[in-house]
C-alpha cells in the first residue's frame, strides 16, 4: 500500500461511503466535489485531480477481500488526530446528500468512525448537524 496525504484520505473516506451500497449516485458525487470546492481544507488541492484521486479509491477498495480495511488503514495514517473528525464530517455529508442515510451507508459510516478513531458522541454531534443541514419543509 501506498502513503497517501491528507487530501486524498479525505477524499478515499468520501468514495467509500459513496460506493458502500455498490452504486454512487449522482447526487453524492455532486457532494463530494461541492465539499472539494468549498471545505477549508481543500484550498491547497488541485480539483483537476478529483477523478483520479476517486479513481484510485476504487482501485484499493477493490484490490482484494481487505480493500475496505486498507483504505481505512491509509485514511487513518495519513490524517492528523485533528482531521480525523473532519474526515467523517465529509463522510456524513456524502451520505446525506440524497437526504437519506441507507443501511449500507450506516455500516460504512460506522466502520469509518471506529477506523478512524472518532468519539461516538462527536460522531452523533456531527449526523445530528447534517441532517439539520439536509433537512426540508
Amino acid at each position: 500500500m501506498t502513503a497517501i496525504d491528507h487530501h486524498a484520505a479525505l477524499i478515499y473516506i468520501m468514495v467509500t461511503v459513496s460506493a458502500a451500497d455498490g452504486r454512487m449516485p449522482d447526487n453524492e458525487l455532486h457532494a463530494i466535489g461541492d465539499i472539494v470546492r468549498n471545505f477549508p481544507i481543500f484550498r491547497d488541492f488541485d480539483e483537476n485531480n478529483l477523478i483520479g484521486v476517486a479513481q484510485e479509491c476504487a482501485r484499493a477498495l477493490n484490490a482484494d477481500g481487505n480493500g475496505l480495511q486498507n483504505v481505512l488503514k491509509l485514511a487513518r495514517e495519513a490524517l492528523p488526530e485533528h482531521l480525523r473528525e473532519t474526515g467523517y464530517a465529509c463522510a456524513v455529508e456524502v451520505a446525506a446528500a440524497d437526504d437519506r442515510i441507507n443501511r449500507e451507508e450506516m455500516r460504512a459510516l460506522e466502520l469509518i468512525r471506529h477506523g478512524l478513531h472518532v468519539d461516538r458522541l462527536v460522531a452523533a454531534a456531527i449526523e445530528r448537524a447534517a441532517q439539520a443541514r439536509h433537512a426540508r419543509a
